[in-house]
């Protein structure tokens, strides 16, 4: 019996070793677990549909097909970015959202903080925390305390709080569009309204939705509901120019979303590389792009840029 045992821990031995073996292959050969193959949805970003529609909605990132503000709509835009001035010397920018929206904007308060195009009197701060997508957001009121302590950390305060950028998502989401998108609108809708009272001083939002989600082995928020997202954050903003939102002026920040390698007109596209092993959270590669992207906006957008920096261009 101890020489049939010998051999059966001999063979187990044995196996373990192979498969140690093959863990040991290049990362390249075992990385990543994402589903690399779905390179592309075939959906086209909000931002090159013109007046094309997906499941009957125009594209477009404002009403009318259109990627930018109305004339009427921006120019209530500029008013709400005039009034953004120091409070005790600062202006805070700070993130709300999820565990996406931290990485992204933890990396772009580092590349900010060293910008020495940026209003020194800025106080960039992230928000977002993980585990807190929409619903939880807004289910748990220890959420808003956590942010409170990173405020307090920085040296600010609420009452500092002037622009926030915003990025959700509804973890799990299965429902087919519309339903989806108009989820995940009224939970913006009711996170806006909560910073509303929170940060008396706030004068603008700037939303953003997820990036592309065709990598994704996980439920938490993959396609078409990553896409889907973009009529969410395009839905609260046409309510806050309806005057169905009250509270600060609210607009599109960057615009994330790309159909992977096939891309947008931009030339922006979203790899395999961009996304860690479970494709939805972004890699290193990933958090660069969105950083790239959030510098751009908030350096040109007219709302964003006489205050972002340090010498606003007309």
């Amino acid at each position: 019996m101890r020489v049939k045992a010998l051999l059966a821990l001999t063979a187990v031995l044995a196996a373990v070793s192979a498969s140690l073996s093959i863990s040991q292959a290049p990362a390249k050969e075992t990385r990543p677990n994402a589903q690399c193959s779905l390179a592309s949805t075939g959906l086209m970003p909000l931002t090159d549909m013109g007046n094309r529609r997906y499941r009957g909605y125009r594209g477009g990132l404002y009403p009318g097909g259109i990627n930018r503000p109305s004339a009427k709509y921006l120019k209530k835009g500029m008013t709400a970015a005039r009034q953004v001035r120091p409070i005790k010397g600062k202006i805070v920018l700070l993130s709300i959202g999820m565990s996406n929206a931290s990485a992204e904007f933890q990396a772009f308060k580092r590349s900010s903080d060293s910008d020495t195009q940026v209003n020194p009197k800025v106080v960039v701060v992230d928000g977002a925390e993980d585990g807190y997508d929409a619903i939880n957001l807004n289910a748990k009121p220890a959420y808003w305390d956590t942010v409170d302590a990173k405020l307090d950390a920085a040296g600010v305060s609420a009452s500092q709080v002037q622009a926030v950028w915003l990025k959700e998502a509804i973890a799990g989401e299965h429902r087919r569009f519309p339903k989806d998108a108009k989820a995940l609108q009224t939970q913006l809708r009711k996170i806006i309204n909560t910073m509303r009272f929170r940060y008396p001083k706030l004068k603008l939002v700037y939303l953003s939705s997820r990036t592309y989600g065709g990598y994704a082995i996980t439920g938490w928020n993959p396609e078409p509901a990553a896409y889907d997202g973009g009529y969410a954050v395009r839905g609260v903003i046409q309510d806050r120019i309806s005057g169905k939102l009250k509270g600060p002026w609210v607009g599109w920040g960057p615009y994330l979303w790309t159909d992977g390698l096939a891309g947008r007109i931009d030339g922006l596209q979203w790899t395999c590389d961009d996304v860690e092993a479970d494709g939805t959270h972004p890699s290193k590669n990933g958090v660069q792009k969105v950083v790239t992207l959030l510098t751009t906006f908030f350096k040109t957008d007219p709302t964003a840029k006489r205050w972002y920096l340090a010498r606003a261009h007309p």
